[in-house]
């Protein structure tokens, strides 16, 4: 009958997965399973490029860091503007369900560069007059998720293996990764000692001997603080128009240090008496050159990710075309927004910074610290005992610095930022007393 049929098949079913299947399975994971003390066996995942297999990521030590004085990573160490805080604060919770909108958000960049070229450290105070300047529009601007994403987004659009990266050491360690990871080979020219200056001849006759798809130019540089003439720059991007000139300018607003001013201004012409027309590119005469920017260092806006490139049209959509549709989020716009209108306040916060600069380099000096200080808002200096026990007491003490331990020219030097006066104070503080200085 058809019950008893079921019934038995029922029953032959259990006796099966009982005696048969159970000791089968018992007998498969006695061979699979660890032993003791092993770790359990890994499916390999499919192999990326032979580059990214060999390659070894960028890092810092990143966690742990809230509520000590952060003078590690040449942030902005006090916060970003109120008005900043209050803008970000006002964006209403159902604008959080909607994708970013950029409206706007470039030709804000440029008018703050307008206003810089006009009057920041590194202007000529008769730009506005000038008959030769020259007028950047949105299409000059790209906008990315920190100046990371940007040289993320240079070294995928002009990258290759077996082409070449020509830049300084020691530099910005991002750089390395950014090329190894498209299989490039990297030609890396050391500063000059004692005081780091940069290898301007050097660097000149590699992109004539070599010409190399990429030169990287930090300025100011980090970690040593070196600064190149802006119009040395310019110098060596009209040498080498076959080359991609990269000018990383987080650092320029402590020292004003960048090439816009003077393309700005139309005085930036590879020719001298040679001024670019008024209301046309001017990045005419420089198609092959890419400025950096951020808001991370000055403005407060390093945990928001904000960075932007300013170069020919043409240059700047080749590079946007390998990033994101939506990589700058709308907290990070609508910050930049209210960073870029309330210049006066990062204007404050620099020349802050500053100060602190000029009253640690007077305790150094009169301390007989080893030292070194150019530009940018941090400076190096050499500890009597070893760098790595230093710094580890100094964040006993709540105090981060960063070690160069490895870097060429400053191994066993420590990289301190540079803040508001009274932090540098209680960092001295502190130095002084693990140090044992009178």
């Amino acid at each position: 009958m058809p019950g008893r049929r079921c019934l038995r098949g029922g029953v032959w079913s259990l006796f099966r997965l009982l005696l048969v299947d159970a000791p089968r399975r018992r007998e498969a994971a006695s061979v699979n399973s660890p032993s003791p003390g092993e770790r359990p066996a890994v499916s390999p995942c499919p192999p990326a490029r032979p580059e990214v297999e060999t390659l070894t990521a960028y890092s810092a030590p990143l966690e742990g860091r809230r509520g000590l004085l952060r003078l590690d990573f040449n942030e902005n160490t006090v916060g970003p503007s109120p008005k900043v805080v209050a803008a970000v604060r006002a964006i209403p919770a159902d604008h959080y369900a909607i994708y970013p909108e950029y409206d706007g958000l470039r030709e804000a960049v440029i008018t703050a560069l307008v206003d810089e070229s006009v009057t920041g450290p590194g202007s000529d105070s008769d730009t506005e007059s000038l008959p030769g300047s020259g007028t950047l529009t949105a299409a000059h601007i790209g906008l990315f998720n920190g100046v990371d994403e940007a040289l993320h987004a240079v070294f995928h659009a002009y990258g290759a293996a077996g082409e070449r990266l020509l830049t300084t050491s020691p530099t910005f360690g991002y750089y390395t990764p950014c090329a190894r990871m498209q299989g490039m080979e990297i030609e890396a020219i050391p500063y000059r000692l004692p005081g780091f200056a940069f290898p301007f001849e050097e660097i000149k006759a590699a992109l004539a001997a070599t010409a190399p798809r990429l030169l990287l130019i930090c300025n100011p540089n980090n970690p040593t603080g070196t600064r190149l003439a802006p119009q040395r720059i310019l110098e060596l991007a009209a040498a080498a128009p076959g080359t991609l000139v990269v000018v990383d300018e987080l650092y320029e607003a402590f020292t004003g240090d960048s090439v816009l001013p003077l393309l700005l201004s139309g005085n930036g012409a590879p020719s001298p008496g040679v001024s670019t027309a008024a209301g046309t590119d001017p990045f005419a005469a420089y198609p092959n050159l890419l400025v950096l920017r951020s808001l991370a260092k000055t403005a407060g806006l390093a945990g928001l990710r904000f960075g932007f490139a300013v170069g020919a049209p043409a240059l700047v959509d080749r590079v946007s075309r390998v990033s994101g549709p939506y990589d700058v989020n709308s907290f990070a716009v609508t910050a930049a927004h209210a960073a870029l209108a309330d210049q006066a306040y990062t204007d404050a916060y620099v020349a802050e910074v500053l100060r602190a600069r000029a009253w640690l380099l007077e305790q150094l000096v009169a301390a007989g610290v080893r030292h070194h200080a150019a530009g940018g808002n941090y400076l190096l200096l050499w500890p009597l005992r070893p760098a790595a026990v230093v710094e580890s007491e100094l964040r006993a003490a709540g105090i981060l610095v960063r070690s160069m331990a490895g870097k060429p020219l400053i191994d066993g030097a420590l990289r301190v930022s540079l803040g508001t006066i009274e932090q540098m104070e209680q960092f001295w503080a502190a130095y002084r007393r693990i140090e044992g200085l009178a």
